[in-house]
């Protein structure tokens, strides 16, 4: 390099200056992880070959002496690793896998440090979540010089991967490959004080069959190599495609996300369109055509709701796979930049399966990919809150009642779906939201991490009002987008709006609340016992003279003491609006702080009280039984048991079943 004196070095730094600042500016995560990697894929071995540069930070205040490594496609390396012990795989996706020889691994071949340090000796499996010993998923190195606080560290180490046939997420099947949870994956390092680390810490868990992944924000650099007539779809943007002999290389480059995630085949039509600055691509197979209008309508419709509630997507890319039908175990899955949805031909139009799977799966750039959450330990913070914005957003785009299905005139909503699906369960008390997804050992962690989480959050709407729920949303993801919160962050903005803006209401914030839904393991059932209309007479009997029986002269301003009667049936408590109609046609609204297990109301009227609703706009939604929230003396009494719905979400839900085994 030829030498500048001080003048022009100053010159240059004037000019290098506001670039420099933009750069910074424009960053918008830490960029703890930091990788550049170089792959080729094997189609004929079925396996991956890489090259990885890694520059990791050391966020602590502590100095570190060991890296701990996620190793995903070892999940999948036999029948009793953890993954498989805790669930298995069913058997249609695992056949032939013994035949073909599709159980998969990753070894890395060579591991040195900046000081070109040979760190492979050192290198162990370990078993942070259980003892497991047949599962290697996570891969502890030890280092020759820590990494001090503050201080960035590059390693470069070489891998190599045999890639699953047919696993849940990942793998390939015929020429169609996708790739999630494919590299040695560095965990996260805790600083004491972030999430619940009383110390620092390195939090890297087994690869589980429950749950999805927690890792650092960085900026990816991937280059891939493959057979020329295959087309790619990845995180991040496609800056180059280079041709040699045979193979095409990809690169693509993507900046302040958790992960890189890619797919390929030979196969894929690609349709594209545009939502402000950000380029919609749609990868999907020539019989799948039929599906893109709906795609692409309903992903631009929810790019814009959650624009205008929670704030603006900042990537410039989004790609949705719709992948083949032997390649349906990808689907319905959510990663930087990229989402996977699922449709079948023979489902009939009015199941909206595409629509409402691309809608959750892009929430999820919210609510796991922004907000970094934390899913194998708090599942509901993603799954829960993406699961209420989904039925947020498909019920205002289709209508409330028919957001799920609209078929042969029976119509359900997205809302009514999570209902019947929570309280459809055999012991919907069998978990809290607050254990970890593994922990989920009997059942219950869809119904439970989903569907009761997105009631009890559109309970917390309808206490709170929708304008102060968005409100607390709008900050809760201005607070902690591109980082790592945890479920006492969010309580924490919960409780400290609601004491600002609902003083009177919850004087004490919504610790009440949060103790029932996600601590806690009660139901909710509220019931209308009772209307009792007594006239009042005069009183009759003896009085002041025991020799004189007497009717009292009594002047009543009413005629009637009317007397409705209500009942808590279960644990949980709420206050509650009790609307109440009197024969003429009107109405008087009464509030109950729904504690008590029964409480009367006493009114006075020359009307009798004709019916009763307990939560007439129904705000407390988790309530498991809507239809004994009301009495009515005439004969218009309330049928709707909500057997309608049921049977047809039973229905989607075999025809998807059927799907599977096509």
């Amino acid at each position: 390099m030829q030498k500048i004196n001080r003048l022009e070095y100053l010159i240059c730094l004037l000019f290098l200056l506001p670039g420099m600042m933009k750069a910074q500016s424009d960053s918008l995560s830490e960029k703890i992880a930091n990788y550049e990697m170089h792959i080729d894929l094997d189609v004929e071995q079925k396996k991956l070959h890489g090259n990885t540069r890694l520059q990791w930070k050391n966020n602590s205040d502590q100095p570190v002496d060991e890296l701990f490594f996620h190793m995903y496609y070892n999940a999948f390396r036999n029948s009793k690793s953890t993954f498989f012990s805790e669930r298995g795989v069913p058997a249609f996706l695992t056949n032939n896998i013994d035949e073909e020889c599709g159980w998969a691994w990753t070894h890395i071949h060579s591991f040195k440090d900046q000081n070109s340090n040979e760190l492979k000796d050192s290198m162990q499996y370990v078993q942070t979540d259980d003892e497991n010993i047949h599962d290697k998923t996570v891969l502890k190195i030890d280092l020759v010089d820590p990494v001090g606080p503050g201080e960035s560290r590059e390693f470069v180490f070489n891998w190599e991967a045999k890639i699953p046939k047919t696993m849940p997420r990942t793998g390939y099947n015929r020429d169609y490959y996708f790739f999630a949870q494919w590299f040695p994956k560095l965990g996260v390092l805790e600083p004491a004080g972030m999430r619940f680390a009383e110390s620092t810490k390195w939090n890297c868990h087994q690869y589980h069959s429950n749950g999805e992944y927690y890792s650092n924000f960085g900026d990816y650099e991937v280059y891939i190599t493959l057979p020329e007539d295959f087309v790619v779809a990845a995180t991040g943007e496609l800056r180059s495609l280079a041709k040699d002999s045979e193979t095409k290389t990809w690169y693509f480059d993507a900046h302040d996300v958790i992960d890189f995630t890619w797919t390929c085949s030979p196969h894929y039509k690609v349709m594209r369109e545009k939502y402000k600055h950000t380029e919609i691509s749609l990868y999907y197979y020539d019989y799948k055509e039929l599906f893109t209008d709906r795609y692409l309508s309903t992903i631009k419709y929810a790019m814009q709701f959650l624009d205008e509630h929670i704030g603006s997507y900042p990537y410039n890319t989004l790609s949705i796979i719709d992948p083949p039908i032997h390649g349906m175990f990808t689907g319905g899955m959510e990663y930087p930049n990229l989402v996977t949805s699922l449709s079948f031909r023979f489902f009939p139009e009015g199941f909206r399966t595409p629509e409402t799977l691309v809608v959750h799966e892009y929430i999820h750039q919210y609510f796991m990919q922004m907000v970094a959450t934390h899913e194998l330990e708090e599942a509901w913070m993603d799954e829960g809150i993406t699961s209420y914005y989904e039925s947020r957003i498909l019920d205002e785009l289709f209508g409330e009642n028919r957001s799920t299905i609209e078929f042969a005139g029976f119509k359900t909503g997205n809302k009514t779906f999570n209902r019947v699906e929570f309280f459809g369960m055999d012991h919907p008390s069998i978990a809290p939201n607050s254990i970890k997804s593994w922990e989920y050992k009997h059942g219950g962690y869809g119904t439970i991490a989903y569907n009761k989480a997105a009631l009890w959050i559109q309970t917390l709407e309808g206490l709170l009002g929708t304008d102060m729920l968005d409100n607390i949303m709008k900050s809760y993801f201005d607070t902690w987008k591109f980082r790592h919160p945890c479920r006492n962050d969010f309580i924490e903005i919960v409780n400290t709006m609601v004491r600002e803006s609902l003083p009177e209401q919850f004087p004490n914030g919504m610790d009440w609340f949060f103790d029932q839904v996600l601590y806690g393991t009660a139901t909710c059932d509220y019931a209308l016992a009772s209307i009792n209309n007594l006239e009042q007479n005069p009183g009759r009997g003896y009085y002041e003279d025991r020799n004189n029986c007497e009717i009292l002269e009594e002047n009543f301003e009413s005629k009637y003491k009317s007397t409705i009667v209500l009942h808590r049936l279960d644990e949980m408590y709420f206050p509650q609006e009790v609307l109440l109609k009197f024969e003429d046609g009107t109405t008087q609204l009464h509030y109950w702080n729904g504690e008590s297990r029964a409480h009367s109301i006493e009114v006075y009227t020359d009307l009798k009280v004709i019916s009763a609703e307990i939560d007439p706009l129904r705000k407390i939604y988790i309530d498991k039984n809507f239809n004994n929230n009301s009495l009515c003396l005439s004969d218009q009494s309330k049928a709707l048991s909500g057997l309608r719905q049921r049977i047809l979400i039973r229905i989607q839900g075999l025809l998807e079943a059927l799907a599977l085994l096509i």
